[in-house]
């Protein structure tokens, strides 16, 4: 009979977990459902270090001051930031008032995305 050392027990247990490890939306800034003056920029802020190659986002305005419509596509910039957990979305001209969703796909060093959306409104 073979003798599992325990040293190799845990090894394994740590290389399985980090094998898991997917990426997880910690904080936004704007925040989830907040309200507030236009913002500059979107920081998303990631538990994980993103593959910025295979990780984005896309910003769209699904309300207009009361005005429902189709989700629109508003242009924006989406790049690393030096912390490599925060992807930033910066769009290319102010935001006027509105409803917004920035629809991102976050991917670490484990290959495997996660998806999902932060809302929020601009006075």
């Amino acid at each position: 009979m073979r003798h599992i050392k325990p040293a190799a027990v845990v090894i394994a247990m740590l290389m399985s977990t980090l094998a898991q490890a997917h990426p997880k939306l910690l904080a936004s800034t704007p925040a989830e459902g907040a309200t507030g003056a236009p913002p500059e920029k979107i920081e998303l802020h990631f538990s994980e270090n993103l593959v910025t190659q295979f990780s984005g986002a896309k910003l769209l305005m699904t309300e207009m001051s009361g005005m429902a419509h189709p989700p629109m596509p508003i242009k924006a910039k989406v790049s690393a930031s030096s912390d490599p957990k925060t992807m930033l979305i910066t769009p290319t001209a102010p935001l006027p008032a509105g409803t917004y969703k920035v629809e991102w796909r976050a991917v670490s060093s484990d290959t495997h995305p996660i998806t999902g959306n932060v809302t929020f409104k601009v006075k």
